[in-house]
C-alpha cells in the first residue's frame, strides 16, 4: 500500500542566507543561490559538450569551462526569476513553494524585474566572450527559458520543455569548443534532454497532489501510475544517445568503463523511486549531480586514454 504524500518545503531560510542583510536575502532565495543543484545541472551539459568536442584539455578548454560555470550560475538564477514571476500565484498554492519570495510577498515584482535585468546583462557579458556561433544559438536558449514556465499551462510535458531548456548547454558547449554543430553534438543534446526529462519527472513527484488540485499539468502527473517504467525508458534512451555521441567522438576505452559506472546511479534511481515520498524524490533528483560529474570524468578519461 502506498504511503500518504508528505508535504514539505525546499526553501531553507535558516541556512547561510541568514548571515546576509535582511534586504538582500530575498534576492539570494529568488536566485536559488542557497541550492546549487540547479546550477550544476545547467552547467554539466555544457561541460560535457566541451569535453566531447576538444581532444585535449588545454588553456582554451579551461577558459570555456570557467565561462560556462559562471554563465550557468547567472542564467540559472535568471531562469528562476522568470519562473517565479510566471508562477507566483501558483506557487502560493503549493506547499513546497509557498514561501518563495514572490509567492509569499517578501519581494515586489518590479524588484524582481530589475534583478532579472542585471542577471541578463551578466549573461550577455559571458556570451560576448564565446565564439560567434554561440551568439546565434543564444536567442534560442532565451526563448526556451521564457517559454518553460508557460509549458505547464498548455501541455502535460513541461518536463520535456525543461529538458530542451536546461540541456541547451550541451550544443552550446560543443559549438564553443568545436566551432561547429554536427551529429555528435545533436546526439549529446538528445541524451541530455531525455536524462533531464527523467530526473525532472522525479522532481515533479514532490508536487503531484498540489498540481492535481490546482489544475497544473506535468509529466509526473501523467505518468504517476507507471513512474518507474517511464523514468527507466528516459534513462535508457539517454544512455544510448550518450553512447552514440561518445562513439562518434572516438572516445577511448576508459570512457566505456567509467560510463558504465555512472549508469549504475540511474539504475539506482529507477529501482528505489517512490513517487509518493517527496523527500526521497528530492534526494534522487539531487543524485543527478553525482551522475553528471561521473559522466564528465568518463568523457575526460576517454579523451586521455
Amino acid at each position: 500500500m502506498n504511503s500518504a504524500p508528505q508535504f514539505h518545503t525546499d526553501v531553507v531560510t535558516q541556512g547561510w542566507v541568514r548571515y546576509f542583510p535582511r534586504p538582500v536575502r530575498p534576492y539570494l532565495l529568488l536566485a536559488r543561490l542557497d541550492r546549487p543543484v540547479g546550477t550544476w545541472l545547467l552547467f554539466l551539459p555544457g561541460f560535457w559538450g566541451i569535453l566531447v568536442a576538444r581532444p585535449i584539455m588545454d588553456g582554451t578548454s579551461l577558459r570555456l569551462i570557467l565561462l560556462f560555470a559562471f554563465g550557468a550560475l547567472v542564467m540559472r538564477s535568471a531562469g528562476c526569476v522568470v519562473n517565479d514571476l510566471w508562477d507566483r500565484k501558483i506557487d502560493a498554492q503549493v506547499a513546497r513553494t509557498a514561501v518563495r519570495p514572490l509567492a509569499s510577498g517578501h519581494m515586489r515584482v518590479r524588484h524582481a524585474l530589475l534583478f532579472l535585468a542585471v542577471l541578463l546583462a551578466l549573461g550577455c557579458a559571458v556570451l560576448a566572450q564565446l565564439p560567434v556561433l554561440c551568439w546565434y544559438l543564444a536567442p534560442i536558449a532565451l526563448l526556451l527559458v521564457a517559454f518553460y514556465p508557460a509549458a505547464k499551462r498548455v501541455t502535460w510535458w513541461p518536463q520535456l520543455v525543461m529538458g530542451f531548456t536546461f540541456g541547451f548547454g550541451a550544443p552550446m558547449g560543443y559549438a564553443a569548443a568545436a566551432g561547429r554543430l554536427d551529429m555528435t553534438a545533436f546526439c549529446l543534446y538528445a541524451g541530455t534532454i531525455l536524462w533531464q526529462l527523467g530526473f525532472d519527472t522525479i522532481y515533479g513527484f514532490q508536487d503531484i497532489e498540489d498540481d492535481a488540485r490546482i489544475g497544473v499539468k506535468s509529466t509526473s502527473l501523467l505518468w504517476r501510475g507507471r513512474a518507474k517504467i517511464f523514468v527507466a525508458v528516459c534513462y535508457a534512451l539517454a544512455t544510448l544517445f550518450f553512447a552514440v555521441s561518445a562513439f562518434k567522438a572516438s572516445l577511448g576505452g576508459l570512457f566505456w568503463l567509467c560510463g558504465a559506472m555512472s549508469t549504475l546511479i540511474l539504475i539506482y534511481q529507477v529501482v528505489t523511486l517512490r513517487p509518493n515520498d517527496p523527500p526521497h524524490c528530492l534526494k534522487l533528483f539531487k543524485s543527478n549531480v553525482l551522475y553528471g560529474l561521473v559522466l564528465a570524468t568518463s568523457l575526460l578519461l576517454g579523451r586521455i586514454i
